[in-house]
């Protein structure tokens, strides 16, 4: 398994109890300082500023 596809940290036992899965952005980034991502038919980016913050756009 790549580092780009890590399950979550967490995995919920019983879906309508459970906290949703997090992701630490190591996981999310794999190295890179920007990722795109895709909900429904729109593209959002997420970067990592040089200042270690993260932004997200449409």
């Amino acid at each position: 398994m790549t580092d780009s596809h890590r399950p979550p940290l967490e995995r919920p036992t019983d879906d309508a109890n459970c906290a949703p899965p997090r992701y630490t952005s190591e996981q999310l980034f794999g190295g890179m300082r920007h990722v795109v991502i895709v909900h429904g038919t729109r593209e959002y980016s997420l970067r990592l500023t040089a200042t270690n913050k993260l932004i997200l756009t449409a």
